[in-house]
């Protein structure tokens, strides 16, 4: 009996009902690219200003074609990004729809996310490779709008949860903050977290490391655009050998997964604190065991993992712990790296918000 034949036939409703998540799967890696695109030609924030408008209304107000404003309106009316009035032939956003596509100072903006993805996949042939070799991919090799999408993703997050909860979560932070702590947050990227958290205390100081060249100019820049340039700086430097001392408060924002060894990164942030000093760890919210993150998060934080984390943890050393590592393996870490206290403090669908302490 051929092994084709010796298959089990699968289950019509249960194989239906796999071929419809199917459709959604690739329809929304399509619609990706799409959102890209509206985001960029100003679509949804003219939209947003217009009210209803027809297609070619769309179009004039900002100078692109008619046609393919229209099958691109469809495209995101099919996917409830906006929304058809078939009476009068016009399309809307809703006021959520605006806070998601449109305004880029809100919580719930997510046109960084699809960024991420749409560039994350451009690595997919160099990926075929590594699976085969075990070899890692820097986060240097990654395509510059897998950079620019962090930035706009988590910037969302920070704006949402940053000073309003995480802050104040910390034990004593809040305090020596306003009254001007030293700080340096590592793996800062463009420097998103670092430039809100200058903004809200005036009398601290801080400074960002990153190992990526090109995200350190970023962040020069969007210093300088914030008008806190005086009091933040950013330099070129590893997690796992960045200078200074007797830090008030040392940061790391979604990045200590990313590392190759995440063990020696916390004996080194050890050595940078004061005595009483505080590392705040910002992860992705995940739990200890693989089957309770079969979810949305889980299973987007998964993906995104297996494109960028793990190759890039992979390139630096021995260690890919990868975006769902849940709090016992970074508790682990933490804790092998010479900190004694440790504590979960706050979280957030998306993240995790850890203390360790000397």
């Amino acid at each position: 009996m051929s092994t084709t034949a010796a298959l089990t036939a699968p289950d019509m409703d249960k194989l239906q009902a796999l071929l419809g998540r199917a459709v959604v799967d690739f329809s929304a890696t399509m619609q990706a690219g799409l959102v890209v695109l509206g985001d960029r030609l100003g679509l949804y924030r003219a939209l947003a200003e217009g009210g209803a408008m027809r297609p070619d209304e769309l179009a004039r107000k900002t100078g692109t074609s008619e046609r393919y404003v229209q099958e691109w309106l469809n495209a995101n009316a099919a996917s409830l990004y906006v929304e058809y009035l078939p009476r009068s032939g016009r399309y809307r956003m809703t006021p959520e729809q605006v806070a998601m596509l449109a305004q880029e100072d809100s919580p719930a903006f997510m046109v960084g996310a699809f960024q991420i993805a749409l560039a994350a996949v451009r690595i997919v042939d160099r990926l075929e490779g590594a699976f085969r070799s075990g070899e890692g991919i820097g986060w240097d090799e990654h395509h510059h709008q897998v950079f620019h999408g962090c930035e706009r993703f988590y910037r969302s997050g920070y704006l949402a949860h940053l000073l309003q909860t995480w802050i104040p979560a910390l034990d004593g932070a809040q305090a020596r903050l306003e009254a001007g702590a030293s700080v340096a947050d590592i793996g800062c990227g463009h420097g998103a977290a670092t430039i809100l958290l200058a903004q809200a205390f005036p009398k601290s100081r801080f400074v960002g490391y990153d190992s990526h060249e090109g995200s350190v100019q970023v962040a020069r820049e969007r210093a300088e655009r914030a008008g806190v340039a005086d009091r933040v700086r950013f330099e070129v430097a590893s997690a796992a050998d960045y200078p200074g001392r007797d830090f008030d408060l040392v940061t790391i924002f979604d990045a200590l997964h990313d590392l190759g060894d995440p063990i020696g990164t916390s004996a080194h942030v050890l050595t940078t604190l004061k005595a009483d000093g505080i590392w705040m760890i910002v992860e992705p919210n995940a739990a200890d065991q693989t089957e309770e993150n079969m979810n949305p998060f889980g299973r987007a934080f998964y993906a995104g993992s297996t494109l960028m984390c793990v190759p890039c943890a992979t390139k630096q050393g021995k260690v890919a712990l990868g975006a769902q590592a849940g709090e016992a393996r970074l508790r682990a870490v933490v804790t092998a790296g010479g900190f004694s206290r440790w504590r979960r403090v706050a979280q957030s669908p998306t993240n995790l918000v850890l203390e360790a302490r000397p």
